[in-house]
């Protein structure tokens, strides 16, 4: 059954628990999951190949399920027509309480896997096509609003047109603001520019980078070259956590493929070109297991950092050279 990506309230998920969502959009597809999941447990993710390789270890996972449990969900990453059959023979089981969430990338009208998902009537199958700047502007605009931010429609405007398009860094740079907001009265042109960090100015993001390719000979010359100050400090707080989160992804992507070059080709949004060699290099220092523990460091010092405004430059730097020098493995 086809069902629009504005259309989700509709969905009754115990009728219709196999649901394929497909398209390039993969900040509203996050966003529908997690409305689709709300308050909901247990859920397993897998990528294709898993499942492909591994299909009876797979499919004893979803069958067996504990005295508490109601409900299985089961998520599937970057599924093609290739999985279709064990699909049909999951539906054939007729597993009470499993939810099953399909992710796949465009997939035109011949697609057998998305047709299936369009005639099947315990199936919905939904498309999520790029945002446009108006969808952004309102998305923007709604979020403002609802947070009671004080800022212009310009600068609003000027947040947009530096994400590309990309509903996923947008609410990147919006939660970005929202943070700031609460140590300023209203959000001006200055703090936008300096906030996104996406285009003039640069300097933030090569010290994350250069901490997360170990290159502490360049962190020094950019912590002397620029006069960060405590105000920054949440700024580069929130840069890293991004940044972080995007390697652990490819990390993990390159335990599973053991390519480097496919691993960089495959990153969703795509790296830009410049920016390649040194990501190359942090997805070979950084294993997932190290990078998820600066994530958690980082969530750790947030808390210290709000605490401690006054000398917040020096605590987060800090941190900084302490990475760039702390052991890890690949």
């Amino acid at each position: 059954m086809i069902i629009k990506s504005f259309e989700i309230n509709k969905i009754n998920i115990k009728k219709n628990p196999y649901i394929l969502l497909y398209g390039k959009n993969e900040g509203l597809k996050k966003e529908t999951t997690q409305t689709l999941l709300k308050n909901k447990n247990n859920i397993s993710n897998y990528e294709e190949k898993e499942v492909l390789d591994n299909y009876d270890f797979f499919l004893e996972n979803l069958l067996s399920k504990s005295l508490f449990e109601q409900e299985k969900i089961i998520i599937i990453k970057r599924a093609t027509d290739k999985i279709l059959k064990i699909i049909n023979e999951i539906i054939d089981k007729n597993v009470e309480g499993l939810i099953f969430i399909i992710y796949s990338d465009n997939l035109e009208k011949k697609s057998k896997l998305r047709s299936f998902f369009e005639k099947n009537k315990k199936c919905i199958c939904i498309a999520f096509y790029p945002d446009n700047d108006q969808t952004l502007i309102k998305l923007a605009f709604n979020f403002v609003k609802q947070k009671e931010i004080f800022i212009s429609q310009s600068n609003l405007n000027l947040i947009v047109s530096r994400c590309n398009g990309d509903r996923e860094t947008l609410l990147n740079e919006l939660n970005k603001v929202e943070l700031l907001s609460k140590s300023r009265k209203k959000i001006t042109q200055e703090d936008v520019e300096k906030l996104t960090n996406l285009i003039e100015n640069h300097s933030i993001t090569d010290l994350i980078d250069n901490c997360l390719a170990k290159n502490t000979k360049q962190i020094l010359k950019i912590l002397n070259e620029n006069n960060f100050n405590n105000d920054d400090s949440i700024i580069i707080l929130k840069s890293f956590l991004s940044k972080c989160k995007k390697i652990f992804i490819l990390s993990d992507e390159f335990e599973r493929n053991k390519d480097i070059n496919l691993t960089i080709l495959n990153a969703k949004p795509p790296i830009f070109w410049k920016n390649k060699e040194i990501t190359k290099k942090q997805i070979l220092l950084w294993s997932p297991e190290k990078i998820k523990e600066i994530i958690f460091k980082i969530h750790d010092l947030e808390y210290i950092l709000k605490k401690n405004m006054n000398n917040s430059i020096n605590i987060i730097t800090d941190f900084i050279l302490e990475q760039s020098n702390s052991k890890t493995s690949n």
